[in-house]
């Protein structure tokens, strides 16, 4: 449904290009070993994701806005919705953070190469 627009490539870890394959040697984010593991070039339109030299340290910048998204998002929920006390939002946002850190880290890196590349419909076999 959402195929063909940046985001589905950004939930996803599809390729920017042809969302036709993940990014990721490993699409689950919670194998920690293999969250930074990137696949050189995407398989079926030859897209390569490592467009220079440390491309993914931009994707620092926008790791810290979508971090703060979630540490919001947790203490609007614990305080504002369960009426938790400052202390019990104030955990519940470091756990939120420690939680979702590897989904994060893979956003931000979504976010990041989607900005220098857009969808090709041309690249998509019919």
């Amino acid at each position: 449904m959402l195929k063909g627009t940046k985001v589905y490539s950004i939930f996803t870890g599809a390729c920017p290009k042809c969302h036709q394959e993940s990014m990721y040697k490993n699409r689950n984010p919670y194998v920690l070993r293999d969250v930074f593991k990137i696949n050189e070039k995407c398989s079926h339109c030859n897209t390569r994701y490592l467009i220079e030299p440390s491309f993914f340290y931009g994707s620092m910048y926008v790791s810290y806005g979508v971090g703060i998204a979630f540490a919001v998002a947790a203490f609007i929920i614990s305080y504002l919705f369960l009426h938790s006390s400052l202390l019990t939002a104030f955990i519940a946002i470091v756990v939120t953070m420690i939680a979702f850190g590897p989904i994060i880290l893979r956003l931000s890196r979504n976010i990041w190469i989607n900005l220098f590349m857009s969808y090709d419909k041309n690249l998509v076999k019919k």
